[in-house]
């Protein structure tokens, strides 16, 4: 059975210190005790001891200002003051994008706070059974991975009314322990739910709330946007919680927000999948009534394209159906038709590959995806099942020799459609649908298949065992709770519950390519919370609403995809390759993207829209030497830049020239003093949000195959180059830690901490204040201000020096108090200046010296393995050749698309070059091994042997090499190349490989040409 395997993630660590940031300070309490029994029943007070989280010990001014240092640290917005909900003084907000583990997340914070601060009680409330099923799996899951680094379990369990010895063990066990309770628990009227707000005999005549209430747990909220009703916000302060922490990716109400990973940041870093929408467009067509929908145009090598396609014929019966044909360039569809008068005129005159179209004698243009004619609802909803299955095939036949499980699921807006108990088979349409086409769609899958393996797989499985249903609540209450007895139960395990385990609970064997089940069909009871990392294919077999929106259905499958290890196939090299969630809406892709686009747009409102010489100010960046402030000498600087080349129109908002520039790699330099901090002032600009740097959703039609050019790919000349740089390898560091002492003591030295500074403000009462400016804080007028510098900072906190350091730099707790306790003294004479500016400078510090050695002491040892040629075939099967260079000459593939303007002319010279024989855009599935991650080199290139110095090259293109320029990242990897091909060139006995990076074609030729005298 696969396991999931989970590992540390910086995006994920860091919104887990936001949280407990917010409470630096605060000593470490164990567990405080208390009475269970409320003090109504003296004689039980023994028996009745429970444990409590310790109060929250440091004032309420300096959790506000860790809130707002956590806030400074990330842009955000500063909170003026604490906002307080009910009763609670804490409420802190985390805006994570579905798919990017907030659960995990806020297991992780569990921990933490529990390690740090002592807190052991929690309460995971829920908005549905859906969530709490997914939490308390989450929980299961990650036990062992948690296990590892805190060296405790924590004990967790489901809230149910008649299981009261629970809520006892969790208030009077003294470790972590977990409470999941879905709202509909506690905040509806029926009798069971209102249990835990009675005294109950089998309790000890206790009241639960009192006794959960006695724990002063930490709650949090998952989706609390949909928490927010009167009797859910009623309920929240019977609880008595020490604190509230809210995640979601669609925060309706706003409180304290420590934390952000909006959908921009998620799809960026490549935290989430990439989009591609199947839209059907549905037209009428002038002057006949002709039904004809255009599923596909297809090529195959040394063929002219054909258009797959559904049109209605004539049989002989005289009955008219709905068939497919393939059509060729001259086919008479009237002919085709039985002489159907509607179809007169369609004679195919041009069938276009790359512009998915079929052109006809009468001037007619037909594309891929749309249907015209008399087309009716049954038609649209059969197209989209039909469309659903075909790409689901497409990517599981692209990905199943990579180990991954694609599923689909499908939204629906009737339980009856999927299952209907008035049928004996309880089949419904859609089933039935289902069932007609997946049958005969997987025997042209059969007939077409090159890949044995991924054969046997679609030949396993019966059709009717491949898909599955889950409904929160249908007519006969199944799938719904397993525990109402159900038809059939003497027969054993019934189906309904079968499927109710499989699609809730059981992720793992839902993600195993043994069980047969793959797609899903649903009503609302999956749309949030519910997720499964492996969904492929979304359908939409549903009318729009404003009820549920496409971003909440599209975030079902967002999350990055398992391979049969259980592991994330996260490499940014390849990520956005295989983790692409295709989208089958009932509307035109046009349409659905435009929806989607500005439901995204309006959950960015809290993102900046202008960029102002204001917003600049003050704001942090990260360098090389530690965060910095941009001072308003810097902000002025950026904000002309960007006004000076037209990036910023009249209302400081960010133009399309900007991101045109920037996907061309052609902006403008900096101004000097700023060139420094390139990197992190463009990351700034870019937090500023506009229409154009929302990621458009790639229109699933359009990829093609981009064959390979097997003259080229099997020339010798390619195949001696391919059989000198595939070699697999594993890298060791080793060092002597007393090294890493000596350089860190050195380096510490160069330490300088930025004293306490204190700003005094004086100023006057305005002379008309209303009540809300002086809620706010605005009921002054400020006059002047002096800042002043403190010799020492006198804090309340107590500091784990040594701790801290060792946290932040990665390394034993012995080196960093070797390293601190060989420093000089008049280091840490400062550390009482800024004890925090002293711990961030000197982790900073010791972290460069580390990441120095390891390049240096990196060592690279060949293994046996090597590359399989199918990935030069396995992510190039669907690519969007709209934007693909002409048909090449010398490349091993037919196209190529290219990142930038840049990169098409060095590939275009290349293909012109009479010194090149063949050259290969390296598959991103070739990757080097390195400590900060895989790398992907760009160009394999073999020169004609008399002409060139250097045969066999690997080329890296860069538009600049000064390291300014480069992101310490990409030069880090850089030399862990050089490594990597000093060691492979190593078995060479001659024609060696060269790798170089380069900026143009040019300085490659001044490398490979022989110098003349």
């Amino acid at each position: 059975m696969m396991k999931l395997q989970f590992k540390i993630q910086p995006y994920q660590t860091a919104a887990v210190e936001s949280v407990v940031d917010c409470f630096a300070g605060q000593p470490r309490n164990a567990s405080a005790r208390y009475r269970l029994d409320a003090g109504n029943r003296e004689e039980l007070a023994s028996m009745n001891e429970g444990f409590k989280n310790a109060a929250v010990q440091i004032s309420e001014s300096k959790v506000l200002a860790n809130i707002k240092e956590v806030q400074k640290r990330q842009n955000l917005p500063i909170s003026s003051r604490l906002i307080v909900s009910g009763e609670c003084k804490y409420n802190l907000d985390l805006e994570m994008e579905t798919g990017t583990g907030k659960t995990y997340c806020y297991i992780k914070t569990i921990f933490e706070l529990n390690k740090l601060y002592g807190w052991s009680k929690f309460v995971v409330m829920t908005p549905s059974i859906a969530i709490r099923e997914g939490v308390y799996k989450s929980l299961e899951m990650t036990w062992e991975h948690f296990f590892e680094t805190y060296h405790k379990k924590a004990r967790f369990f489901i809230y149910n009314s008649k299981r009261m010895h629970e809520i006892e063990s969790f208030s009077s066990d003294a470790g972590i322990n977990i409470m999941v309770v879905n709202i509909q628990a506690f905040n509806a009227r029926g009798a069971d739910q209102r249990r835990i707000y009675d005294e109950l005999d089998d309790f000890q005549s206790r009241r639960p709330i009192d006794v959960i209430k006695g724990n002063r747990p930490i709650l949090i909220l998952d989706e609390p946007q949909k928490m927010e009703g009167k009797a859910t916000m009623d309920a929240l302060p019977k609880f008595d919680p020490l604190m509230i922490l809210r995640y979601s990716a669609t925060h309706k109400k706003n409180y304290n927000k420590v934390h952000r990973l909006d959908a921009l940041d998620a799809y960026n870093q490549k935290l989430v999948k990439k989009i591609a929408v199947r839209g059907i467009d549905i037209r009428g067509l002038s002057g006949t009534n002709a039904y004809l929908y255009l599923e596909s145009i297809e090529i195959s090598k040394d063929a002219a394209p054909v258009a797959r396609v559904e049109m209605e014929v004539k049989l002989k019966s005289g009955e008219i159906r709905r068939q497919r044909r393939r059509l060729k360039l001259a086919d008479n569809l009237y002919e085709l038709s039985g002489n159907l008068v509607a179809y007169q005129g369609f004679t195919v005159s041009q069938i276009d590959y790359n512009k998915d179209n079929v052109e006809f004698t009468n001037g007619y243009e037909l594309f891929a995806g749309r249907a015209v004619g008399n087309v009716e609802e049954q038609d649209l909803r059969r197209i989209q099942i039909r469309e659903t299955i075909q790409a689901h095939l497409d990517k599981e036949k692209q990905l199943y020799g990579q180990g991954i499980k694609v599923l689909s699921l499908f939204f629906i807006d009737e339980v009856v459609k999927y299952r209907d108990y008035n049928r004996e088979d309880e089949k419904g349409e859609y089933a039935r649908i289902f069932e007609e086409e997946y049958e005969r769609l997987r025997l042209q899958h059969l007939a077409e298949s090159d890949n044995n393996a991924y054969w046997e797989f679609l030949q396993r499985d019966e059709t009717a065992s491949v898909h599955e249903g889950y409904f929160a609540v249908d007519k006969k209450k199944r799938l719904a709770d397993p525990k109402i007895k159900q038809r059939g139960e003497e027969k054993g395990l019934s189906d309904d519950v079968s499927a109710y385990d499989l699609i809730l609970k059981d992720k793992e064997r839902l993600l195993s390519q043994a069980e047969p089940v793959r797609f899903i069909f649903s009503h609302s009871a999956l749309r949030e919370g519910w997720d499964n990392p492996n969904v492929f294919v979304i359908c939409m077999l549903k009318h729009s609403d404003n009820t549920i929106s496409r971003r909440q259905e599209v975030g079902r499958g967002l999350r990055l995809s398992v391979n049969r290890e259980g592991e994330r196939t996260d490499d940014p090299a390849i990520a956005h390759d295989i983790n692409i969630l295709t989208v089958v809406a009932g509307e035109s892709y046009k349409d659905f993207v435009l929806n989607l686009q500005r439901e995204v747009s309006e959950a960015l409102s809290a993102r900046p829209r202008q960029a102002s010489e204001d917003y600049f100010t003050g704001k942090m960046i990260s360098t090389e030497k530690g965060k910095i402030e941009i001072t308003s000498a810097m902000a002025k600087q950026i904000y002309r830049y960007l006004l000076k080349n037209d990036y910023t129109d009249d209302m400081d908002h960010i133009t399309e020239n900007y991101h045109q520039a920037k996907e061309a790699g052609k902006l403008a330099d900096l101004p000097k003093d700023l060139q420094a901090y390139a990197q992190p002032i463009f990351e700034l600009i870019d937090s500023v949000f506009s229409d154009d740097a929302l990621p458009k959703p790639v229109d699933d039609r359009k990829p093609k195959r981009n064959p390979l050019n097997s003259k080229n790919f099997e020339k010798k000349e390619f195949q001696e180059l391919w059989s000198r740089i595939n070699r697999k390898a594993v890298y060791r560091v080793e060092f002597d830690s007393d090294e890493l002492v000596k350089k860190s003591v050195q380096a510490l030295q160069e330490l300088r901490v930025t004293p306490l500074q204190f700003k005094i403000m004086i100023g006057v009462q305005k002379d008309a204040v209303t009540e809300k400016q002086m809620q706010d804080g605005e009921g002054f007028l400020a006059e002047r201000s002096a800042t002043k510098y403190g010799r020492t900072v006198h804090s309340e906190s107590r500091y784990d020096l040594v701790g801290s350091v060792s946290k932040r730099a990665d390394l034993m707790r012995k080196t960093a108090s070797e390293i601190l306790g060989r420093a000089k003294p008049g280091v840490f004479r400062q550390f009482a200046q800024n004890p925090e500016h002293f711990i961030a400078q000197a982790s900073r510090i010791i972290t460069e010296q580390k990441a120095t050695m390891i390049i240096e002491h990196l060592q690279y040892n060949q293994t046996d393995g090597c590359y399989d040629v199918d990935i030069f075939t396995a992510n190039q099967s669907k690519q969007d050749l709209s934007k693909a260079t002409r048909k090449l000459k010398k490349h091993v593939y037919e196209y190529a698309v290219t990142d930038s303007k840049k990169e098409r002319g060095f590939l275009e010279e290349l293909d012109s070059s009479s010194e090149v024989v063949v050259y290969a855009k390296l598959p991103r599935g070739f990757l080097i091994p390195t400590p900060i991650g895989n790398y992907n080199p760009d160009w394999a290139i073999s020169f004609h042997r008399e002409k060139v110095k250097y045969i066999y090259f690997v080329a890296e293109t860069k538009g600049s090499m000064s390291s300014m320029q480069l992101r310490p990242i990409e030069t880090a990897k850089i030399k862990c190349a050089r490594k990597f091909f000093d060691e492979i060139n190593q078995k060479i006995e001659d024609d060696r490989v060269q790798y170089k990076v380069v900026s143009d074609y040019g300085e490659l030729m001044e490398i490979v040409r022989p110098k003349t005298d």
